[in-house]
């Protein structure tokens, strides 16, 4: 399949009940598979194993992964599936590792906490490991950075991420949002993602 597979793709590959999908790619690869399993509404029928491309992937890091081709494949095919946190934009599109906005000026809350007024040097979110199995509560922790050269970090966990302000081009699993927002919310959806994970992971 091509990079990022959108419906002509991926659909003619899904059967009925439950399957067992395997990803080769990077991360972006991987949120468009998932993006199409929200779709057609089959995150809690299929499960997706991830062989990782890029040895820096976030969903690796976040999830325990591993990097190496072989062992990834074998995890993938006999692992375990695990519900992970699958975070959505308010834009249509999902987060599965790491999303970015870089100088971002404004407003922002992760639930009803203020996380952000002013400027700050980068935004940060990823899905949270530690959430539990509740959709409705918690999912995914945002790290806010501010200075240059003494780095100042704070991070928040929450269900949603809302932020407000001057235009900025959010990030998703490595890929840019096609134009400039004012507006943007990171939240965790209602189902959780299906990920193989080795019986050891989190």
């Amino acid at each position: 399949m091509p990079a990022r597979p959108g419906k002509a793709d991926v659909d003619p590959l899904l059967e009925t009940g439950r399957q067992r999908l395997v990803v080769v790619g990077d991360d972006a690869d991987l949120s468009a598979v998932a993006l199409r399993l929200l779709r057609k509404n089959r995150l809690d029928e299929i499960a997706v194993g991830y062989v990782p491309t890029d040895p820096s992937s976030q969903v690796a890091e976040l999830w325990g992964v591993p990097t190496d081709r072989r062992r990834a494949f074998d995890v993938a095919l006999s692992g375990e599936p695990r519900g992970v946190p699958l975070v959505r934009d308010d834009a249509g599109g999902l987060l599965l590792g790491h999303g970015v906005v870089r100088r971002p000026r404004g407003v922002g809350y992760c639930d009803d906490t203020e996380a952000l007024r002013g400027e700050a040097a980068l935004l940060e979110v990823r899905p949270d490991p530690k959430a539990g199995d509740d959709t409705a509560s918690g999912g995914l922790r945002v790290t806010i950075t501010r200075g240059k050269l003494l780095k100042r970090r704070r991070t928040f966990a929450g269900r949603a991420f809302q932020l407000g302000g001057a235009e900025v081009v959010p990030e998703s699993d490595g890929v840019a949002y096609p134009r400039a927002m004012s507006r943007w919310t990171w939240y965790r959806h209602t189902h959780d993602f299906r990920l193989v994970l080795r019986p050891t992971s989190v």
